[in-house]
């Protein structure tokens, strides 16, 4: 099964240079629609409910310390994606890679995964919550 760092290589293959936090929001919606579409994850990594949207903590720990990465950053390759998931990843791009990291961290904290997970944490308090891949199905299937 292909892991986010086979995801976020593709992305960045394709993309080109980003912010870590754009980065991670892509990983993220690509997690969601795959959830949706394909009905399977794209990868077993978890997502986190953290202050400025769902963050990928092994994602982020790869990529901690830099503003921006490229393909070249990434330790995987893409090696373990199948075709039908490179067509869901690339679904997510066409629609959501022309909006920076602030609008996708914005538009996250509109949708419930992010909401419900953080329940009553004040704005930009810390938390290590795990969003749920069920929540995260149901929400996007209802859209």
């Amino acid at each position: 099964m292909a892991n986010v760092f086979d995801t976020a290589q593709y992305i960045l293959k394709k993309c080109g240079r980003m912010s870590t936090m754009k980065l991670q929001k892509l990983c993220y919606y690509s997690q969601a629609w795959s959830l949706v579409w394909d009905e399977a994850p794209l990868f077993n990594e978890d997502f986190e409910a953290w202050a400025n949207g769902p963050v990928c903590p092994v994602l982020f720990k790869q990529t901690k310390g830099k503003y921006a990465v490229t393909a070249e950053d990434e330790p995987v390759g893409e090696v373990d994606l199948t075709g039908d998931q490179k067509k869901t990843i690339d679904a997510v791009l066409a629609h959501y890679n022309k909006y920076d990291a602030q609008y996708l961290s914005a538009l996250s904290h509109l949708e419930d995964p992010w909401k419900l997970t953080r329940g009553d944490l004040p704005a930009g308090a810390p938390s290590n919550k795990v969003i749920e891949k069920d929540d995260i199905a149901r929400y996007y299937s209802g859209l």
